[in-house]
């Protein structure tokens, strides 16, 4: 089993314990003492959970991620990131900066991703992408 990185989507869906995710996520964990995600999705979840006061929630994601391997930004995932918008405004196409930031760390790390949004992801080249929702 390869590593993949997890968008917020699914990191949330995870959160909720939907089944499907909860069942590939079991698989996964298997193979890997965590999950690997972007720093902009910690970001993301984070705010999200604090709008709602979320604090079981919170200390669930907590602990995730101290398991899990959170990979920053750099200055490779900015210039590919940086690439990718010019690419999506050319062609009319264009996502939001954190999905463009998130696919960026996974192209730089060669890994695939783990989303729900197919929809926004399709449209960047060479992005490999896997659903757990499914």
């Amino acid at each position: 089993m390869q590593e993949t990185l997890l968008d917020t989507d699914t990191i949330s869906l995870f959160l909720r314990s939907q089944p499907s995710v909860m069942t590939e996520a079991g698989n996964y964990l298997k193979f890997y003492q965590g999950f690997t995600f972007s720093i902009i999705s910690r970001f993301e979840v984070l705010r999200g959970l604090k709008i709602k006061n979320a604090q079981i929630q919170i200390a669930k994601f907590e602990r995730i991620s101290s398991i899990s391997r959170v990979l920053n930004l750099n200055d490779a995932i900015i210039l590919r990131a940086s690439d990718i918008y010019a690419d999506l405004y050319k062609h009319g196409q264009i996502i939001g900066d954190a999905d463009i930031l998130i696919a960026a760390t996974a192209l730089e790390n060669n890994l695939p991703i783990i989303t729900n949004n197919e929809k926004h992801f399709n449209r960047i080249s060479g992005l490999q992408i896997l659903n757990w929702n499914k």
